[in-house]
């Protein structure tokens, strides 16, 4: 995104990287055009399998972890800068009220902002959490959300290899046993229309799925001063 390129080359020479990672089973091909359309000068990867995902605890993106010089995750997985003002969109148009797209704009600045605070002073930094901190931000996983990841990549797997009825069992197992991983449920919907099932398009089981939500956050909001905590939906 070109936020996210204007803010590293304001701060690459502070002995600061972003490596970016694609969660795309689907390959190469699919995210291809997207990392090309922001032409980074930042690393990108691309995680097929979802791993990132698994060992750091994202059920959403965009996510961030922020991880120092010295290997030491600084602040877990968190939303990057995204807010739910998205849920009041007019779903035939996809037009947002002014109101909606500054809660938006106000959240993605405010998180910027605190990276590239980070970035420049390092553990002195207001938005750096102390080793203490950090823990008690970690959302712990459990022993169902490991058979989730096993059972998401058991389902990639069986789907790359001709069994894709069977592969989709386990995808759609994965998504019930984790169901606060938006990432698994977004994925399978787009591995194959999982929506079908029910009848249903594959948005309009996003948006289903969205709903059900009522007052529980798509995208909690970070533990950042300033950051918008209002849903603005």
């Amino acid at each position: 995104m070109p936020v996210w390129q204007d803010m590293y080359e304001s701060v690459k020479d502070h002995n600061f990287i972003v490596i970016a990672v694609a969660q795309e089973s689907r390959g190469e091909e699919t995210a291809r055009e997207f990392i090309e359309a922001a032409d980074p000068s930042y690393v990108c990867l691309i995680d097929e399998q979802h791993q990132v995902a698994d060992l750091y605890n994202m059920v959403n993106v965009p996510n961030a972890v922020w991880i120092d010089e010295n290997g030491v995750i600084v602040r877990p997985s968190e939303t990057a800068g995204s807010h739910d003002s998205f849920r009041s969109m007019n779903r035939t148009d996809f037009s947002q009220s002014d109101e909606a797209l500054a809660l938006a704009a106000k959240a993605q600045s405010t998180y910027l902002a605190a990276v590239k605070d980070w970035a420049i002073k390092g553990s002195e930094s207001e938005h750096a959490f102390s080793e203490q901190e950090a823990r008690e931000h970690i959302a712990r996983p459990t022993q169902q959300t490991a058979l989730a990841h096993a059972s998401f990549q058991l389902g990639i797997y069986l789907r790359k290899n001709g069994k894709e009825e069977e592969g989709d069992l386990f995808l759609k197992s994965a998504s019930e046993l984790h169901p606060d991983s938006w990432n698994m449920f977004r994925q399978a919907m787009n591995l194959k229309d999982i929506g079908e099932v029910a009848g249903l398009a594959a948005d309009q089981s996003f948006f289903d799925r969205l709903d059900a939500l009522e007052g529980k956050r798509y995208y909690p909001p970070p533990d950042i001063a300033g950051f918008p905590r209002e849903p603005g939906y």
